[in-house]
């Protein structure tokens, strides 16, 4: 007779840096987000600078601080042209530069790898794009606190839920930590939280509490989505973590790894909003 496996604890020392990971950087970011301008700003640039780094690292062992440097250049380039210009502007730069610092890496012989390095661009470079647009468009602070308030309890959520109940695995290939049991418990959080940040000042001018929910659902795919995504990149990379940047966490792509997938998913339903609400305000009010 075989003995079964002994069930796996719950990893406390982990949860317990993650709180004070977030009980650092949750409050600053939130404060930074609801001011928005300059300071906004600066802290995108800022963790862009540093994704940069570990996707530099990742992607070009033998080179890492020259590509570092290319994909920064390449990302906070388009981010200024977003601070000032338009943010289809901002996207034609991005592209360019993407192109541009493959082109370099390639033609200096830094690396051979210029594929990765235009996807690194493009990759790091959307998502911070486009929280500026979301955050400084009208209603934009309602947006950008539905975001950050589903994103963490979608994360905090799939994690407890994930350690606790654990059960039948999500994608065992891919990430054999998920389980499915984390993954709807991180849906309901971040649907419960958007639609009660509907109710708060901090949602005025947001999604509305009629549809705050189905946002927040969205932002909880997205997040899940996205760490899926870097699960894959890392396996591509032959990396456990990004980096060891943030205690508990790894490195900061891995911790942001979902809300840049949510970020871009929460500006692309801003941007379609008016289309996607009208009709249905118009159904009911029999116009």
């Amino acid at each position: 007779m075989t003995s079964s496996l002994p069930a796996r604890r719950f990893d406390w020392r982990n949860l317990r840096l993650r709180i004070l990971s977030g009980v650092v950087l949750g409050p600053t970011s939130f404060a930074v987000i609801a001011y928005g301008h300059w300071p906004l700003l600066v802290l995108v640039a800022v963790a862009l600078a540093f994704l940069a780094l570990e996707w530099g690292v990742m992607c070009a062992r033998a080179a890492p601080g020259r590509i570092a440097i290319l994909v920064a250049v390449g990302v906070l380039a388009p981010l200024f042209v977003a601070y000032t210009q338009t943010l289809s502007l901002a996207l034609l730069v991005l592209v360019l530069s993407a192109f541009a610092a493959a082109a370099f890496a390639r033609g200096l012989k830094w690396s051979d790898r210029s594929a990765d390095i235009a996807f690194g661009v493009l990759y790091l470079g959307v998502p911070g794009i486009t929280l500026l647009w979301l955050r400084h468009d009208p209603g934009g602070l309602g947006w950008a606190a539905t975001l950050l308030v589903a994103t963490w309890s979608a994360d905090v959520c799939a994690f407890a839920a994930g350690n606790v109940l654990r059960g039948p695995k999500l994608w065992p290939g891919i990430s054999p930590n998920k389980t499915w049991s984390g993954f709807a418990f991180g849906l309901f959080g971040a649907t419960l939280a958007a639609q009660s940040l509907a109710y708060t000042i901090f949602g005025a001018n947001g999604p509305g509490t009629d549809a705050a929910w189905a946002v927040g659902l969205c932002v909880g795919l997205a997040t899940m989505a996205g760490d899926l995504w870097e699960s894959l990149l890392k396996r591509r990379f032959g990396v456990k973590d990004s980096g060891d940047l943030i205690p508990g966490h790894g490195g900061l792509l891995d911790r942001v790894d979902g809300l840049m997938f949510a970020i871009v998913i929460a500006a692309m339903l801003r941007f379609a909003w008016p289309s996607l609400v009208l009709p249905i305000f118009h159904a009911r009010a029999g116009l």
